[in-house]
């Protein structure tokens, strides 16, 4: 009898906190956060960077203005990642960014308190701990219910795959923490890898290129706008070349280089051929029905590695099927959460874990 009326209560406070307050999808990103709010789309796409004081412990910036500071700051003042690998790597950082992001989306809205719903996307093969690390930050950050899901799933239900059907879709999703594989069936995971080779590490492989070969020393950001100008993974029609600027390690004084798409291609082999590789791997792991339904419906790319030039097609020649990118893949996952959060009652069989209340009527 009591704990009918516990289910009773936490029904009717949520009927009145869904009415003030937006149910919410996130895309909990190495790189960037993505937030979908339920009828409205995404609302917001800032990067995952937070500065902190170090020495008085106050958080500074979140997001772009933070971003903006990578690299430039004082050393008591650090620019940092809450989350690496697509893993929460300190808890009270990622707590503050979700409220920052929760409270943004809320600002226009006349209530004094927001509870919303929250769905978050993570990495297919976290543990448990890691799980309600997330489930946790959300709750203390003001959910009212956090839900989790696999970012593979997301990004399928995205991409509008048909992954409730007994029909094998395979999804690709390279983030900026980890790239994410996976072979999806009547709304679960048949076979998945997670790798920690993604986007962040192919930046670093052209960092160690350019020290290597040239003895320049670069930053992250000026390696990333590398990947994203001139990056290739398959042999372009035309020649593309780009000046960069550094620090000479022998001098140590500034110095200014040029690369064509050639020489990136080169520094940025070895993580293509990680992803590659276990691509075919979890083709080889696939039931041969579902390897059919593949070949038919091809190998679908999401995340912002995909837009890296010839991805597609240097995949395709390796794994002898079709490959095509999704429209607007680096907002896959966000969208994944949102059409999850229009229809969560008859989709929670699909989410990662189950909802977690943190109301004391629980």
């Amino acid at each position: 009898m009591f704990k009918k009326i516990k289910k009773i209560q936490r029904k009717i406070l949520g009927k009145v906190f869904g009415n003030i307050s937006k149910d919410i999808g996130i895309d909990l990103g190495t790189a960037n956060t993505l937030v979908y709010v339920k009828g409205k789309g995404i609302v917001i796409n800032e990067p995952s960077v937070v500065a902190v004081n170090k020495k008085t412990g106050q958080i500074l910036a979140i997001g772009k203005k933070a971003r903006e500071m990578v690299g430039k700051t004082p050393s008591h003042i650090v620019a940092t990642r809450p989350l690496v690998d697509g893993v929460v790597s300190d808890f009270e950082v990622t707590e503050q960014m979700l409220r920052y992001f929760i409270d943004k989306v809320h600002q226009d809205s006349f209530s004094l308190i927001s509870r919303p719903r929250v769905l978050v996307g993570i990495p297919s093969e976290v543990t448990e701990v890691e799980k309600r690390a997330v489930i946790d930050a959300a709750i203390s950050a003001g959910a009212r219910e956090a839900f989790i899901i696999d970012e593979p799933m997301a990004a399928a239900i995205g991409a509008r795959l048909p992954v409730t059907t007994a029909a094998g879709n395979m999804i690709v999703d390279i983030g900026g923490g980890t790239s994410e594989i996976a072979v999806i069936s009547l709304g679960g995971v048949v076979a998945s890898r997670s790798l920690r080779v993604a986007g962040d590490e192919i930046n670093e492989d052209i960092v160690r290129y350019c020290r290597d070969e040239f003895n320049l020393l670069v930053g992250e950001r000026t390696a990333e706008e590398i990947k994203i100008s001139i990056g290739s993974a398959y042999p372009q029609n035309e020649k593309t070349v780009k000046k960069i600027r550094g620090r000479d390690l022998v001098s140590g004084l500034p110095k200014e280089i040029k690369v064509d798409d050639s020489q990136i291609r080169e520094a940025i082999s070895r993580s293509i051929r990680i992803i590659i590789n276990n691509i075919k791997t979890i083709i080889e792991d696939t039931p041969p029905e579902l390897i059919s339904d593949i070949m038919q419906r091809g190998i679908i790319l999401a995340g912002g590695g995909s837009l890296i030039k010839g991805l597609d097609k240097l995949i395709a020649n390796q794994t002898g099927m079709s490959v095509r990118t999704m429209e607007d893949p680096l907002t896959a996952v966000a969208r994944g959460t949102g059409i999850v959060l229009e229809d969560i009652e008859n989709l929670k069989e699909i989410l990662s874990a189950n909802q977690y209340d943190d109301s004391p009527l629980r």
